[in-house]
């Protein structure tokens, strides 16, 4: 009897084991920058209604800060970033594969308020009493914004006035500008497209700021997980750039 109940204990520990870790192979755990939050929803959707059995859990949130938490140990299949530089400094610190990243998808900065007419250009800017951006050490948004602003030559003048309002990330900035708690705020084309009052400005002019490109990649984790390989061949195919352009991101060049 203790024989028999031995081998109970040892199978069904077996199996207990065989599902944690089927468990944990079928999941997909990605970092994505707030800016392409709806797209992604849509884009997990449609993979897993292909008949994928993965699940796919977001992480979304600052590029800096997704960047960051990767390094620390945070658990991550796959990676997107806002800008290069946060997909260098994972390169750097050799946490990604390196023959997996490429371009995703490419997008423009512009600025959103609530409708005025006198606002058309960035040297209007000055006129106004508070201004939503990304943090720019961590939020690529805020950093285009920055440099927009900078090369504009109107930066020093907004942060010396504290005119300039720091939010945790682009979808924030949005929020500050279509609830009208600010006069406005740099977001990308694809965030601006998600506000309910806040209508687009002007757009930034593309001489004053970096392009801004999404790079993706594997992480050293992800390359060794067959899901994490089919969903990252998913959003960089066909099927994931027709969904990318429905949220108005572009293609990348």
């Amino acid at each position: 009897m203790k024989k028999l109940q031995t081998i109970f204990v040892l199978l069904a520990a077996s199996l207990l084991w065989a599902s944690a870790s089927l468990q944990a192979a079928e999941e997909i755990r990605i970092s994505v920058p707030a800016s392409m939050t709806d797209a992604m929803k849509e884009l997990s959707a449609q993979f897993a209604a292909s008949g994928k059995h993965a699940a796919v859990t977001p992480n979304y949130g600052p590029s800096g800060t997704l960047a960051k938490q990767i390094v620390e140990g945070a658990p991550a299949d796959l990676f997107i970033s806002a800008n290069q530089k946060w997909m260098d400094y994972l390169r750097d610190e050799k946490r990604i594969d390196p023959a997996s990243e490429k371009i995703l998808a490419a997008n423009t900065l512009v600025f959103v308020g609530m409708k005025n007419p006198a606002v058309t250009k960035m040297a209007d800017l000055v006129g106004l009493k508070q201004i939503a951006i990304g943090s720019p050490k961590s939020v690529p948004a805020g950093e285009y914004a920055a440099q927009a602003m900078e090369k504009a030559g109107i930066y020093k003048q907004l942060e010396e006035g504290q005119k300039l309002v720091m939010a945790k990330d682009v979808r924030q900035a949005l929020t500050y500008a279509d609830r009208g708690e600010t006069d406005g705020a740099f977001v990308y084309k694809t965030d601006a497209l998600m506000a309910t009052q806040a209508v687009i400005l002007f757009e930034t002019p593309q001489d004053l700021y970096a392009q801004v490109t999404y790079p993706i990649a594997l992480t050293v984790d992800g390359a060794k997980n067959a899901e994490a390989k089919a969903f990252f061949a998913f959003l960089t195919g066909p099927e994931g750039l027709k969904v990318f352009l429905k949220y108005g991101f572009s293609a990348a060049k």
